[in-house]
């Protein structure tokens, strides 16, 4: 069974953002950039998989400039066998990279796609949904558990009031949650092993996609700072306060 695995290169969650000057976007220069927390869990889910005996190789796919390749990098190092770089300097939106995603996975032919449920720039959450609408194949989200067995996927996923189990005829598009698993640490020697994968670079053109964005951005801009907390001597005040001057109550 193969299993394709999109990462996606963003700023490092432990990194503050910061708007640009001009509030077109995100500064990103000299910025510590990583792969994105969730797309960490899908590659860690597909190699235990494939440790599992489950999976005979997984396929890292990353869209996005040529530093992406550290992250596919990254993500071979925890267990993917070889990696796929889709070249653009284009803006690309989520209805852009499920096209692109499509277009590989009819070269490809997974059957299965493990994806993180969101990335933690834009936290769109619409990658996977629209991919599984292009494919015509079933999806489960925000899985935190799945459980491969006899060309069936059954996936545990969380929803508002709870778990909700699901069973997926593959081909099928999954999407993780941050308690699906914990990634390992990435050790030297397969950082090492890692360079000496196969990493194949292509352009949009080669898979026939149109990745030209359909949403402009019209401003970026900080949230406004909130204004400090006061304490008050009793619940009284309190509650005199919400209603006066918050108008909550």
């Amino acid at each position: 069974m193969k299993v394709l695995v999109p990462v996606k290169r963003v700023v490092d969650y432990n990194v503050k953002v910061r708007v640009k000057s001009d509030g077109t976007g995100v500064d990103i220069a000299n910025v510590k950039m990583s792969m994105n927390p969730f797309d960490e869990i899908a590659v860690e889910e597909a190699t235990r998989l494939k440790e599992a005996g489950k999976v005979t190789e997984v396929i890292a796919v990353s869209a996005g400039v040529t530093q992406c390749q550290e992250t596919l990098r990254t993500a071979m190092a925890i267990g993917a066998d070889r990696g796929i770089l889709v070249e653009t300097t284009t803006e690309l939106e989520p209805l852009a990279v499920a096209k692109l995603l499509k277009a590989l996975a009819d070269k490809e032919q997974p059957q299965l796609i493990i994806l993180g449920k969101q990335a933690i720039d834009d936290d769109s959450n619409q990658t996977g949904q629209m991919l599984a609408a292009l494919l015509g194949w079933p999806q489960a989200t925000f899985a935190s558990k799945v459980v491969l067995e006899d060309g069936k996927a059954t996936v545990t996923r969380e929803v508002d009031g709870g778990l909700e189990t699901l069973a997926l005829t593959l081909p099928a598009i999954i999407t993780t949650d941050l308690r699906l698993n914990e990634p390992r640490y990435v050790t030297l020697p397969n950082i090492m092993k890692a360079k000496k994968k196969t990493l194949d670079v292509i352009k949009p053109e080669d898979l026939g996609v149109d990745v030209s964005p359909r949403l402009k951005t019209v401003k970026v801009t900080e949230p406004a700072k909130r204004s400090a907390g006061i304490t008050v001597p009793d619940v009284a005040t309190l509650v005199a306060k919400l209603r006066t001057e918050a108008k909550v109550i």
